[in-house]
């Protein structure tokens, strides 16, 4: 290979650097994705690229230093193949060669673009593959593939990798169940695979999240990550996988059902997109993320309003008398949004009918909704609803009616769970009937917002008559839906709810800006869930509610502070009977609320921190202003740490050369007993440079088990001459 036939891309956005080099035609190998190299000729690029060639190892095929995005069997590739298919057994192993010469384009808001396009002549085969860098550093990948002969083509798997250095000795990914997501769980990276699949239908529960590999010990604010997430909601795999010859890579795509993806001639099918984020410390990879959603056309612009749930209040227990008195306690404490949950529809009374037939139960709502949501505007909040289209009750109208619009393989109905099915929305049938009946909703209602539920997993997904695999489809024929129904009412807004957490994924957040992250909101689990959950998403697309004393899936009691502290991090809300509470726990909440509302253009607009404090019981997080000129933190005791104080806690992300005046707010009734007014900083507040406020950080209060403080950080003037 002669250097006149190798061609590198350098691409530099948001202190990351991604070398890409074309060796003659064939498809690009990443020769370096990670910390911003600076300005390179292509002279150092070159040498880049021949100095991080290893030696041949006990095979003159040994490719571990040149595996591309798309990895190619046919190149002597031992891993995972980046494309697999076959047409009829044969052409199961493309030689992809580029047909043009690709360059770096910018466009208009900073992102780096790369297209190579490639084919395979014997193989009648076409890629498309798109490499992107945006300006926040967040790199992403997808291909289009394209058959080209006059025989179908089954795809088996379309997957992008990335490389990641010999330095990436652990993984990181998360696991969970209802009332329990993202549960972090780490081990080192492995020789073989480490693979997450997900056959559920749906991102999962259990959804692995984020697949990082780092350095040893690596933490919120240290040690070197790369971390890959697709952003698909239906059946996907993601996984590391480390070579004998030293090859290290993160990779992912769907996970296609034999025969599920066909193409005929001259058809295409395009991959979800693979998103990848180089960071020291998970924070650096978080504000990646977060930076890519808030740039996002559809991401909300206003103040997100503070939202009241009926569903822990009154569950299936609805009536406009019930109702409209909620709403007012609501209005009362500040909230902006009521959203109307389960059992408003057909003959919902409980969680065993009436799924798929969304039309206004005469008998709970003789008049309509219209009473209701002429109230609830009244008071100056916003109307929201409860859905959940994709799924239909055994007894329904719809069901009885339409049997073969149910998900349904080899010739039998799918398994009931829940009391529900699937409605297989690629039948055009039952997609129409769904958006028609949708659309009429929101037609003859002021709805601003749908809380759109999927409660199932999409086990024994076949589509009728035949049977054949359906989840792919299907997940696209519920995105189509949800695109329809954001064109039919502009400004509608549309929170993904699975069972709680179970649909959290870049694809679907490119219809909605909210996820509730879990049906569970006892603070002590949800404090690590949301932490987790912002792993990913920024904050105010988060839904974080305040909840009953008594915790309705755990049963723990908490003070209302503690729970209140909780929910005030993300989309705050409300989700308890306030008719039931007293007037100092609503005087209180109310106050809760203020605060939130006063420092939310902070909570939703600057960079997320989390502290790595030794010990375990102790929890450390807050939020930083875009320009460092301010910052909110949280400090909670999760458990009896096993030393008494001082706990001293370290606030990350302020300027260190700014001088900054620190103090204890306490929204609501004072909670900590006199303890603030023992801590001689607490009481009076303390004005420190950035420097020392991160370095050698301040005493916590004194805590007890499941409570928590806020430290808030303000600038003060530069000191005169």
């Amino acid at each position: 290979m002669t250097t006149e036939t190798v061609q590198h891309l350098h691409l530099r956005a948001g202190g990351v650097s991604l070398v890409l080099e074309m060796p003659g035609r064939r498809l690009p190998v990443v020769r370096h994705w990670g910390a911003d190299l600076g300005p390179l000729e292509e002279e150092d690029l070159a040498a880049l690229a021949t100095a991080g060639r290893v030696p041949v190892g006990d095979s003159p095929f040994d490719v571990a230093d040149s595996v591309s995005v798309l990895p190619e069997h046919a190149l002597a590739w031992t891993g995972r193949p980046g494309l697999e298919g076959s047409r009829g057994g044969r052409d199961w192993s493309p030689a992809l060669r580029t047909t043009t010469r690709p360059e770096v384009e910018t466009t208009a808001d900073g992102t780096q673009r790369v297209v190579v396009r490639a084919t395979d002549e014997a193989a009648h085969l076409e890629v498309q593959l798109e490499v992107e860098l945006h300006a926040q550093g967040l790199l992403r990948l997808r291909s289009t593939v394209t058959n080209t002969g006059a025989d179908p083509y089954v795809v088996g798997a379309v997957r992008h990798t990335v490389p990641v250095p010999e330095q990436a000795t652990e993984l990181l990914d998360f696991t969970g169940r209802h009332t329990y997501e993202r549960i972090p769980q780490r081990q080192p990276f492995p020789a073989g695979v480490h693979s997450r699949e997900v056959r559920t239908g749906r991102t999962g529960l259990d959804a692995y999240h984020l697949l990082c590999a780092g350095e040893p010990g690596f933490g919120f604010r240290h040690g070197a990550v790369w971390a890959v997430h697709l952003g698909w909601s239906g059946n996907q795999q993601v996984y590391a996988e480390r070579l004998h010859n030293g090859a290290r890579l993160l990779g992912g795509g769907e996970a296609l059902e034999h025969g599920e993806l066909q193409l005929g001639a001259g058809e295409s099918c395009t991959t979800p997109w693979l998103y990848a984020a180089y960071g020291v410390g998970l924070d650096e990879v978080t504000a990646r993320f977060h930076a890519w959603s808030r740039s996002r056309p559809h991401a909300p612009a206003r103040p997100r309003p503070v939202t009241l749930n009926t569903w822990e209040a009154v569950y299936f227990d609805q009536s406009l008398e019930r109702l409209t008195a909620l709403a007012d306690a609501g209005a009362a404490v500040g909230a902006e949004r009521f959203v109307l949950d389960d059992g408003w529809f057909g003959g919902r009374r409980d969680d065993t009918t009436s799924l798929g037939d969304w039309a206004v139960s005469p008998q709970v709502w003789p008049d309509g909704l219209g009473p209701l949501v002429e109230h609830v505007r009244g008071l100056g909040m916003e109307f929201g609803l409860w859905v959940e289209p994709e799924m239909v009750s055994a007894e329904s109208e719809l069901a009885r009616a339409h049997p073969e619009w149910l998900f349904s393989a080899g010739g039998r109905r799918g398994l009931e769970s829940r009391q529900q099915h699937v409605l297989d929305l690629a039948h055009p049938g039952a997609y129409a009937h769904v958006r028609d009946q949708l659309v009429a909703l929101l037609r003859d209602h002021d709805i601003a917002y749908l809380k759109w539920d999927h409660n199932r997993y999409l086990n024994d997904a076949g589509h009728a008559p035949g049977g054949e695999p359906g989840v792919r489809a299907h997940t696209l024929a519920a995105y189509r839906l949800m695109d329809e129904l954001l064109r039919a009412r502009p400004g509608l807004e549309i929170e993904s709810c699975a069972g709680g957490g179970g649909r959290v994924d870049l694809g679907v957040m490119e219809r909605c800006v909210r996820v509730w992250a879990s049906d569970c909101i006892d603070p002590l689990e949800r404090r690590d869930i949301q932490r987790w959950t912002f792993l990913l998403l920024p904050p105010g697309w988060v839904g974080t509610h305040v909840g009953a004393t008594r915790s309705h899936t755990t049963g723990r009691r908490h003070d209302l502070s503690f729970r209140a502290e909780t929910a005030l991090w993300g989309h705050m809300g409300i989700e308890a009977d306030l008719t039931a509470a007293t007037p100092e726990e609503l005087a209180e909440l109310g106050a809760w609320v203020a605060f939130h509302k006063a420092h939310r253009a902070l909570l939703h607009s600057g960079t997320v921190v989390t502290g790595d404090h030794p010990d375990p019981a102790v929890q450390v997080h807050g939020v930083v202003a875009p320009g460092r000129d301010r910052a909110l933190y949280s400090v909670a005791s999760v458990a009896r740490p096993a030393t008494t104080g001082p706990h001293r806690v370290r606030l990350p992300g302020l300027d260190p050369a700014r001088r900054y005046r620190a103090t204890v707010p306490e929204p609501g009734a004072p909670w900590s007993g006199g303890v603030a007014d023992r801590v001689p900083w607490a009481r009076e507040g303390v004005v420190l440079p950035g420097s020392v406020l991160g370095q050698a950080g301040l005493p916590m209060l004194p805590l007890l088990p499941e409570h928590s403080h806020l430290v808030l950080v303000e600038p003060v003037p530069d000191r005169q001459p």
